[in-house]
């Protein structure tokens, strides 16, 4: 039995800009995007140097820190489930080198729980979005994240990135 997905197409010329921060000037915070799934990390890479902000984009959490090394970010915006490294543990790894990094995560699976409750466990509360998310809302949640004084402590529950976005 198929599953039918529930998500609006948004072509990348109509995501709106009026709720994001478009930097100007030379400082532009960099935003390290992370997903195994190169048509989500390509698009949301887009979306965000559409919107103001310098990007690096990776596919594996290897590759991330090691750019991440290159280009400190000012956040890290990753899926939860990667083969490899998963993004939650991407994600301590890059805090404890980039303290001032704040994080981002997003996963269209349930099996993120576990691995978001370990992270608690040790001490980590990232910031959680649950695919599928509407690029405005993402900008909207980024520009909330970088302008937040201090480490995300609270998890933001629902939304995240649809597949359907990229079609």
């Amino acid at each position: 039995m198929s599953q039918e997905l529930n998500s609006q197409v948004v072509p990348i010329a109509e995501v709106s800009q009026s709720d994001s921060v478009v930097h100007s000037g030379k400082h532009r915070p960099v935003v390290l995007v992370v997903d195994d799934e190169r048509v989500i990390a390509d698009t949301l890479s887009i979306i965000l140097r559409k919107n103001g902000f310098s990007t690096l984009t990776a596919y594996d959490g290897k590759s991330a820190l090691e750019l991440a090394r290159t280009v400190p970010p000012a956040l890290l915006i990753s899926d939860v489930v990667m083969p490899g490294m998963t993004g939650v543990e991407l994600a301590i790894a890059l805090t404890q080198r980039i303290p001032a990094c704040k994080v981002l995560l997003f996963s269209g699976q349930a099996a993120t729980a576990d691995l978001l409750e370990n992270a608690r466990n040790a001490g980590y509360n990232f910031t959680t979005l649950a695919k599928p998310v509407h690029p405005t809302d993402m900008l909207r949640r980024i520009t909330e994240c970088l302008t937040t004084r201090g480490t995300i402590s609270k998890t933001i529950p629902a939304f995240a990135f649809s597949n359907s976005l990229y079609q």
